[in-house]
């Protein structure tokens, strides 16, 4: 692989923002040329910059350009036996490549090391962005399947709009009882006119009747109050005072009448 290089240290000290950033022990080995072949082992301490799938290392964390680049393509990221703790490798799949041999400086630092450099490169994104299409196309067949039946979406909404009773129309509520009848107010629902069953679901019946004030004239046995009309039913149970209008008026004579009483004895000068 040809890189420009000028292009690449530019890269490498530019604004763009790196995907990892730290110090890191590298391994280096030199040949000694004699009869034995020895192998000298040291470590270099290098500030190490990780941009998409290029690993720039510097000799120092303010110098301006880099000493080495590795490409993460092709190669696997591995932890590795050494006599450094926390090392771990980055070994290439081409035969006779060189491996580089990492050390952090503890088991966090490694750690975050080792998962940065593995999905840097550009093989892991191909496997991210194809898993990723594979869920957006599974999310497109469900989206289309829902679109096709709405009948079962908006059934099964209903069915959960009507077990919460908060939830249902003014006219779909459950009337509320009050001693076995429905309450008689503007917001309860029931209509002028009508009356609700009792609780043996038998014969229509409208609220009970308050206790009825005896006039003191008038005798034990309920007799009429004066005033009061004497085609009046006795009870507001007749059809005819089936209405709220109805038994308003009806309850209302006796009290016109009371009142009626009560100014005459005003006049009269009996309080």
């Amino acid at each position: 692989m040809k890189l420009n290089e000028r292009s690449v240290a530019h890269y490498a000290t530019c604004d763009s923002p790196a995907d990892h950033t730290g110090f890191l022990r590298k391994r280096v080995e030199r040949h000694h040329h004699h009869a034995h072949h020895h192998h000298a082992t040291s470590y270099q301490r290098r500030w190490f910059v990780l941009k998409g799938n290029l690993l720039f290392y510097f000799e120092e964390r303010e110098s301006r350009e880099p000493v080495g680049l590795v490409v993460l393509e092709g190669c696997t990221v591995e932890l590795c036996e050494a006599a450094e703790e926390f090392a771990f490798a980055i070994r290439f799949d081409d035969a006779g490549a060189r491996a580089y041999v990492l050390v952090a400086d503890g088991q966090a630092a490694m750690e975050a090391w080792v998962k940065a450099l593995s999905r840097a490169s550009f093989d892991y994104m191909r496997l991210v962005v194809r898993e990723l299409e594979k869920q957006l196309e599974e999310a497109c067949k469900s989206l289309a399947a829902c679109r096709k039946s709405p009948r079962r979406s908006s059934s099964s909404g209903r069915k959960r709009h009507l077990s919460n009773p908060a939830l249902l129309p003014l006219q779909e509520k459950p009337a509320v009882l009050e001693n076995g009848y429905c309450t008689w107010g503007s917001g309860g629902g029931v209509p002028t006119g009508s009356a609700c069953p009792d609780r043996d679901g038998g014969h229509m019946k409208p609220p009970p009747l308050p206790p009825r004030r005896r006039s003191a004239t008038g005798s034990a046995a309920g007799s009429p109050a004066p005033g009061l009309s004497p085609a009046m039913p006795e009870s507001p149970v007749s059809p005819e005072t089936a209405c709220f209008s109805k038994l308003h008026s009806w309850y209302g004579q006796e009290i016109a009448a009371l009142r009626r009483e009560w100014q005459e004895r005003q006049k009269r000068g009996h309080p």
